[in-house]
């Protein structure tokens, strides 16, 4: 049973999908694209998305993974100088709609236990919107929940609260009924400041000892939910 809690909000990238296994491949890719294999362009994208190209791997903290996709523009445009950002920015819009999303953990029959428990459910994003939509109708789960948003959708993005505060006022719930369910410190700054209880999930990139003095729990990953959610009364 979902206790005092009424309202989950997740994360999406790192939360609902395992970050390295759904997006250091795509950047890959996506480099390769950007500098069409000049490798002096190469390198110096790497390096402006904190991304180790040898390894295939983001560097932990990276701004790129964290931050919106107009922020990724933006990191990106001073070595791209013959792109404007609002390109950039569209092409990255496009371009991660097609990434192929690596689920944390079985998604439909945790989802469903959830909101068989009552409980509403939300994703907020740092992604567009509608790359977020096309990641969860590709992994059969956009119908399991209520509210969905993204950087761009008119909220804000994370780390500040406005994408949090709008879950719980457009379900009618108690901002303090709700929980952000996140891998990164922009998701549980953001829970907090919307006054919300935190969980930190340990399939993005931060560790226990980074997420843990921001979260009411770190979990591995968001399969032990149901678990945590069952001592909250």
């Amino acid at each position: 049973m979902p206790g005092r809690h009424t309202g989950l909000l997740f994360d999406k990238d790192g939360t609902l999908f395992d970050f390295h296994q759904s997006w250091s491949a795509w950047a890959h890719s996506l480099i390769d694209t950007l500098t069409e294999g000049v490798a002096t362009r190469r390198d110096a994208l790497a390096r402006a998305l904190e991304y180790d190209y040898d390894r295939r791997a983001f560097h932990p903290g990276a701004l790129s993974v964290s931050g919106t996709v107009r922020e990724q523009a933006e990191i990106l445009a001073p070595v791209l100088p013959h792109w404007t950002t609002d390109r950039i920015e569209a092409f990255l819009k496009r371009a991660a709609a097609t990434a192929l999303m690596v689920p944390a953990t079985p998604l439909v029959p945790l989802l469903d236990r959830l909101r068989a428990d009552g409980l509403r459910l939300g994703v907020a994003t740092n992604d567009a919107e509608s790359a977020a939509r096309k990641h969860l109708e590709g992994a059969e789960i956009l119908e399991k929940f209520d509210y969905i948003v993204g950087y761009d959708s008119g909220h804000g993005a994370k780390p500040e609260p406005g994408m949090c505060a709008a879950f719980a006022t457009t379900l009618d719930l108690d901002p303090a009924a709700c929980v952000m369910i996140g891998d990164s410190l922009h998701d549980l700054v953001a829970g907090r400041g919307a006054g919300m209880a935190t969980v930190a999930v340990l399939t993005g990139l931060a560790d226990a000892d980074e997420l843990g003095p921001h979260a009411d729990v770190v979990l591995p990953d968001i399969s032990a939910l149901p678990g945590w959610l069952a001592t909250q009364v």
